[in-house]
């Protein structure tokens, strides 16, 4: 395992998010409108959970790696922004699934939509958003779009089938941590950035190096998120603390901690991972503490972000990949 290390100097730099929303804030409101019109359906339950769902704030960050690619590349057409709203339609539909496959009931710090309407309605919405996102991909009237979200959906279902496998198992590798967040996280980013490149007519070197671009970034982007549960301010994060353990995720500070702390230390978050406990939060926060574990959790992040930047030089100097690069800072340096 990688030693630890202090973050780079160019990572500590502190990102203002707003200052890169606002490149995209034309095209941005453009896609939430084309949000709002799709989601219109004469089944009043489907627009009540919808939009609860989808208005529910979330920092949009794939769709905003897909304009602010576009926008690098020389502009952001109608196709792009159809699908910056399928990217979000995708990553609303897995939110949906998760919540009731996790038994979340705290969504970006409001109840979670099976909490409010109960898990069904949810699967069923959930799947009703995949369909739409379906649907408006085929206006693009681009078979390899359609071919690579397609390929995503998969991925990210492959993904989610995984962790449920890892669910309760202490004996997880950092390896099989990794395959499943590359699945079920980074390929959507991944694929925002490709389809960016696909539809602005790029060189396959530029799509290849947008579509890395995005794995690192969502790699970075999770590693930081499950570091959080065992660090952020609940407010903040927009979820319980503990939710992690409390499902029985071995997540990378908690399989560092294993490894890396002494034979009792280990037993109590093997025991708490078998048993998805909650109430071991405390011990289990104080062992991942002592032996660094979030340290080298967002040391691997920082090699990700880093690895994201990298992937864009292949990029024309602009704002907009100036914003692309703040973006992968940004990543590692949220608490939220």
């Amino acid at each position: 395992m990688a030693s630890h290390s202090q973050p780079l100097p160019e990572l500590l730099v502190p990102i203002d998010f707003n200052c890169i929303k606002s490149l995209t804030t034309v095209e941005s409101k453009a896609v939430d409108q084309l949000i709002i019109d799709e989601l219109s359906s004469d089944v009043i339950l489907i627009n009540q959970m919808s939009h609860y769902i989808v208005g529910n704030g979330g920092k949009r960050l794939r769709p905003m790696l897909l304009l602010l690619a576009a926008k690098a590349l020389g502009g952001a057409s109608d196709n792009h922004l159809i699908l910056a709203a399928v990217i979000e339609f995708i990553h609303t539909a897995t939110l949906l699934h998760d919540d009731v496959v996790d038994d979340s009931d705290l969504r970006r710090g409001k109840e979670s939509a099976n909490a409010v309407w109960g898990n069904a309605a949810s699967v069923l919405v959930g799947d009703y958003l995949y369909s739409r996102a379906f649907e408006m991909m085929v206006r693009t009237g681009n078979m390899r779009v359609m071919e690579i979200l397609s390929k995503t959906t998969t991925a990210i279902a492959e993904g989610e089938v995984l962790q449920l496998l890892n669910c309760n198992n202490p004996e997880t590798t950092e390896e099989k941590y990794l395959e499943v967040i590359a699945r079920k996280t980074a390929i959507l980013f991944s694929t925002a950035g490709r389809l960016s490149a696909i539809i602005s007519g790029a060189s396959v070197e530029t799509e290849e190096n947008l579509a890395r671009y995005g794995q690192h970034l969502g790699v970075a982007f999770q590693l930081i998120d499950d570091a959080l549960d065992y660090k952020a301010n609940q407010e903040e994060l927009g979820k319980n603390l503990g939710d992690d353990l409390s499902e029985g995720k071995p997540t990378l500070p908690l399989i560092y901690a294993i490894q890396n702390g002494s034979n009792s230390e280990a037993q109590v978050i093997i025991d708490a991972i078998k048993n998805g406990n909650r109430d071991a939060f405390n011990d289990v926060y104080a062992i991942v503490q002592r032996t660094k574990a979030i340290d080298y959790t967002e040391q691997r992040a920082d090699e990700e972000s880093l690895k994201a930047i990298n992937s864009l030089n292949v990029l024309p100097p602009s704002e907009y990949k100036e914003a692309l690069i703040s973006l992968a800072k940004f990543s590692v340096q949220r608490n939220y």
